[in-house]
């Protein structure tokens, strides 16, 4: 019999619980500064500078939440992290290649000459791409099950280029709240084509869902299991109109409430990811493997859970304290 009491249950449980919320903040963190990536070809040299002004204090610790969540994976689930890292080996190399890229076309630009400083924006750019399109990719087959047939990698590719057009969103988001003036009139504009592109993507991953096995039909559609949901869907079209009446009504006089659009993208994706979790917990590997039945030994996770109480606080107090620091709009760009 199951119940919270047995370390067994309660273990994974929270370590699973730990992962989505790990992987939630670096999706929204990092997918702003990838996005903000993605959107370079659209914006002028000049405000390329600001656009990397806005996000330089914090994409690298924003790159923290990814790796805490696949180190939470490995150690608290290493079987699912064997199925999942064997499956998607491809675009996590690509992933990989992607990240590296950005690291060092950020460093390199500030420190080129400046014939090849475009060189550097164009690789920026190139890796943004390449890290959204592989995370996309990989969500498509993760929700398609993890296999790898013509069907299921059309709607990965598919669900690769929604994620890019979500996170260039969520990054136009960001650049409205942290720049002004004509930059800031660009991002709105950015934003008003983006935000079509998420509710396409959330809408596809919606409709597939619920047909990749028929526990997740039941969850979504029988009674009373629907009415746990259905909140999730009402509000996300209530934010989604939100978001465009806001959009269609920025800047506001005196800039102010420029933070509302990326607030409110937030708890967009918030809910999206709310309701794939509900769809497929308990598994970790979607219909193959359950959190319980992949977790480590609770002996091995009790001592993990300890590493953690400490390594997780530390993370999100300086990832609160970059984003107190750094408040208020971009400055300018300077190296000297």
């Amino acid at each position: 019999m199951y119940y919270f009491g047995d370390p067994a249950i309660w273990l994974p449980f929270v370590f699973a619980g730990l992962m989505g919320v790990s992987i939630l903040i670096y999706v929204v963190l990092d997918g702003f500064d990838l996005g903000v990536g993605v959107l370079f070809p659209l914006a002028g040299e000049d405000e390329k500078d600001r656009m990397i002004a806005s996000i330089g204090p914090f994409w690298d610790a924003n790159e923290t939440w990814l790796v805490l969540a696949v180190g939470l994976l490995l150690v608290a689930f290493p079987s699912a992290h064997g199925a999942i890292l064997t499956a998607l080996y491809l675009p996590v190399a690509i992933m990989l290649i992607g990240l590296i890229l950005r690291g060092v076309a950020f460093e390199f630009r500030a420190k080129a000459p400046t014939p090849h400083k475009r060189l550097w924006n164009n690789a920026f750019f190139v890796g943004s791409l390449m890290t959204s399109l592989s995370q996309g990719f990989m969500l498509g087959m993760y929700v398609m099950g993890l296999e790898w047939t013509w069907i299921n990698v059309g709607f990965a590719l598919l669900t690769a280029v929604f994620l890019t057009v979500g996170y260039s969103f969520i990054g136009a988001t960001w650049v409205i709240h942290k720049t002004a003036g004509a930059l800031q009139i660009k991002a709105v504009e950015w934003a008003k084509g983006g935000i079509w592109g998420l509710v396409l993507g959330i809408g596809a991953i919606s409709l597939a869902t619920p047909f990749v096995s028929a526990r997740i039909f039941d969850k979504w559609f029988s009674w009373p299991e629907a009415l746990y949901l259905s909140p999730l869907p009402i509000l996300s079209a209530a934010l989604v109109y939100a978001l465009w009446a806001m959009l269609r009504k920025m800047p506001f006089a005196e800039d102010r409430f420029s933070w509302l659009p990326f607030a409110a993208a937030t708890a967009l994706w918030v809910m999206a990811f709310g309701g794939m979790a509900y769809s497929f917990y308990p598994f970790v590997v979607p219909d193959q493997i359950t959190i319980y039945e992949a977790a480590s030994a609770p002996e091995s996770l009790f001592i993990i859970l300890i590493g953690t109480c400490i390594v997780l606080p530390t993370i999100m107090g300086y990832t609160v304290l970059s984003y107190f620091v750094f408040r208020g709009k971009a400055s300018e760009l300077r190296y000297d």
